[in-house]
Order: C-alpha cells, then structure tokens, then sequence
C-alpha cells in the first residue's frame, strides 16, 4: 500500500462534518501520516453566510453547476446539507464556538493526525479560524452524537 511507503507522509482528502472519511483517517494514523482536511468548511456552508434563499451566481464555482459542487446545485445549497447542518449546530456551536470554530473542531477530534485547510476571503476571517484553536476538539461524545444525528452510527 502507498501509504506504507518509505516517502508517503500525507494524505489529503476530503473532510467535514458531512463527509467523514474514517477509512482514510485509520490509514493516517496507523501509519503516522498527516490527513490533510480540504473543504473543513463544506465550501462554506459551515460558515452560517448561507441559507435556503441564498443564490450564488455562476461565476462563482459554488454556482457554476459543476457536477463535482457536493454542497450546492446551481448557486443554492442544498436542502439536506442545511437539515444536517441545522441538525449538528447546537453542538458544533457548544462552549461559545462560532460555527467556523466548531467545525474545525470536529475535524480536530476524529483524529489526532487531522490538519484542516479552511478557506477564508479576509482577515476577519482568518482570525475566526485562528481562534478555533483556543477551544480545541470537541469530545468524544460530541463526535459520537453528530455521527449518530447524522445516521453514521
């Protein structure tokens, strides 16, 4: 396997409260790998600035209606990631996180080899992600129930 390679020493992939990855964080972490997290932030929909009205334009990839946009279908969000959403955030939103925070938090907790990636636009909000690192990872139970809210377990 590739990830026993004397060169391996990261795997990136996919990561966020919609898309565990658990297989790839096994593989990680057996073999003292880094799991490199893109899209922590669900292209954004874990940042509150989107709801069921929002419509992006096309020149904006989220609104571009490329098939490979998980989140959003021709620039709108779709319904059940904003249930899901709705579903987890009283708990990603625990111990005064923002919802930024809290998602980076969850990634944080399913692996102690996890590094988000998350996007951001402006200082503000690099400041927002910064800080999520004075909360830490949520807990193991917190885990457990957002895997069960969202029917993994």
């Amino acid at each position: 396997m590739f990830a026993s390679r004397k060169n391996c020493s990261a795997i990136e992939h996919n990561l966020n409260i919609f898309e565990s990855a658990e297989a790839i964080i096994d593989i990680c972490e057996s073999n003292n790998l880094a799991s490199i997290n893109r899209s922590p932030l669900a292209m954004g929909l874990l940042s509150s600035k989107f709801n069921i009205n929002t419509k992006l334009p096309q020149n904006d990839v989220r609104g571009a209606g490329h098939e490979w946009v998980q989140y959003f279908e021709d620039g709108k969000p779709k319904q059940e990631f904003l249930d899901k959403l709705s579903s987890a955030r009283e708990i990603l939103t625990s111990g005064g996180r923002s919802l930024v925070q809290g998602a980076l938090a969850y990634i944080w907790a399913v692996g102690d080899n996890t590094i988000p990636i998350p996007g951001f636009r402006n200082v503000k909000q690099a400041e927002e992600n910064a800080r999520a690192m004075e909360f830490g990872p949520l807990s193991k139970e917190q885990i457990n129930e957002i895997d069960y809210i969202l029917g993994r377990k």
